[in-house]
């Protein structure tokens, strides 16, 4: 880990076991060699450190790119080797980085879902996770997070008392020969089976 990353992910675990009870279920799914796409439901701003912490090493998250124009939210999120994404338009840089940095052994946190969602529950899922996937065909390791959303919801301002569990899942496969769409269809449906992987998923 880098400096930078190692003094947020000590801060982020002592935070998430002390004030939220924090514990991970299945945490031996995580020993995925090489590259692997961690997928996740997303209902609050704690969602991506409360997945990090669960590993041992530094991964790859992407963060909203207005976000980098802040001097100093930029600069943590460019020492955590952050990759700004737009949100408003489809971003091709963005997704060509994470290509790359699946390619290069990385694992890159997504989140299917997009966008937060408001009531805390699973949302359909947005092409752009079948779109990386069928151009690196690396594992996809399912999360799912219970209690964030209790904690902080989508228009909190600040964190409110709950416990945390993250349930990981075992390491799904993208097999091409299963599959007769294509394009934009074929990246909806790998969506939506990652979904249901992650609704799987129970305490």
């Amino acid at each position: 880990m880098s400096p930078s990353y190692w003094l947020g992910y000590h801060f982020f675990k002592l935070c998430a076991r002390s004030l939220f009870n924090y514990r991970v279920i299945g945490k031996e799914n995580l020993d995925v060699p090489g590259g692997a796409i961690i997928v996740s439901n997303h209902v609050s701003f704690l969602d991506p450190p409360c997945v990090g912490i669960a590993l041992d090493y530094e991964i790859r998250y992407l963060a909203r790119k207005t976000l980098f124009d802040h001097p100093v939210a930029g600069a943590i999120f460019r020492s955590w080797s952050a990759i700004p994404v737009d949100q408003e338009r489809p971003d091709m840089a963005s997704m060509k980085t994470v290509i790359r940095c699946l390619k290069a052994g990385d694992k890159v946190l997504l989140f299917p879902e997009g966008n937060r969602a408001a009531d805390g529950k699973l949302q359909d899922g947005a092409p752009g996770v079948g779109l990386i996937l069928t151009k690196t065909n690396v594992p996809v390791i399912p999360v799912r997070l219970f209690g964030t959303y209790e904690a902080m919801p989508r228009d909190a301002k600040y964190p409110q008392p709950a416990e945390i569990t993250l349930v990981v899942g075992k390491a799904w496969h993208y097999d091409a020969s299963r599959y007769s769409e294509t394009g934009k269809a074929l990246y909806h449906k790998i969506s939506s089976e990652l979904i249901a992987e992650i609704a799987s998923l129970s305490l």
